[in-house]
């Protein structure tokens, strides 16, 4: 996985701000290829509660972690009981890695 201890502590720091103590984080996509360079961060944040405003925590959990990370691009998908569950979820869920 190509993110630094210093990295990922933040991400569960962020995660933890963000979206609640309860709230789980993966990291999936091409940030686990330690083959390849440069990229976006894809993340998973699987939330236990239904969320409110979810286009809203997607974007704040984006925008924090993007400035923890120097500006790396950094998109953020959504599981909670209240969400509609897309292909992206199942691809996220079995290759992610949990933090």
């Amino acid at each position: 996985m190509r993110l630094t201890d210093e990295q990922i502590q933040a991400i569960r720091q962020l995660t933890c701000e963000v979206a609640g103590d309860k709230a789980k984080v993966r990291v999936f996509g091409s940030r686990l290829d330690d083959t390849l360079r440069g990229g976006d961060l894809d993340l998973l944040l699987e939330l236990p509660e239904p969320v409110d405003n979810p286009a809203l925590l997607a974007a704040q959990m984006s925008t924090r972690v993007s400035r923890a990370l120097q500006g790396r691009k950094v998109d953020v998908l959504l599981s909670a009981p209240n969400l509609l569950h897309l292909p992206i979820h199942d691809v996220a869920f079995q290759e992610g890695k949990l933090l």
